[in-house]
């Protein structure tokens, strides 16, 4: 996992072949304008962009997961936005099986830590990284950006 903030997003694009394309696409955005729904930016780019009630820690937990195609960046536009992470080699309850389909498997697991991300902050979940994103209160308009591993 890493946490840092757009500002910075320069220092990650040698980390995968569509990093660059990712957050230069991000940085090219009127973000806090940015209409809501799903872009396909490249091939295994896609953005995802909502606008939603922040979830209970309780609530989000019920939605603890991970991907095994996908690195998900998760960008928060407005608000502050509370994730809980932990590592997937930690947690031991999955709740069913993996959906191949929609690249995720969710675990009953609690995590082991939360951080804050505000507006024009960032996280990067690698398939080992298990995260419970939109905790907080009120709104928070955020984006998703999946990158497809290979």
């Amino acid at each position: 996992m890493i946490i840092d903030s757009l500002a910075n997003a320069e220092k990650y694009y040698g980390l995968h072949k569509n990093f660059k394309v990712a957050f230069e696409y991000l940085k090219a955005q009127d973000l806090l304008n940015m209409e809501l729904g799903t872009v396909e930016v490249a091939d295994g780019v896609k953005v995802i962009t909502t606008d939603k009630e922040a979830n209970t820690a309780e609530t989000a937990a019920g939605k603890f997961e991970c991907h095994n195609a996908n690195i998900d960046i998760q960008l928060c536009i407005r608000g502050n936005e509370t994730i809980g992470w932990k590592p997937r080699n930690d947690c031991k309850s999955p709740k069913g099986e993996f959906n191949t389909e929609k690249d995720v498997i969710f675990y009953a697991d609690a995590p082991d830590m939360h951080f804050k991300l505000k507006g024009g902050q960032f996280a990067i979940f690698y398939p080992e990284d298990v995260h419970a994103p939109m905790i907080g209160e009120g709104p928070i308009k955020k984006l998703v950006v999946k990158v497809r591993i290979a």
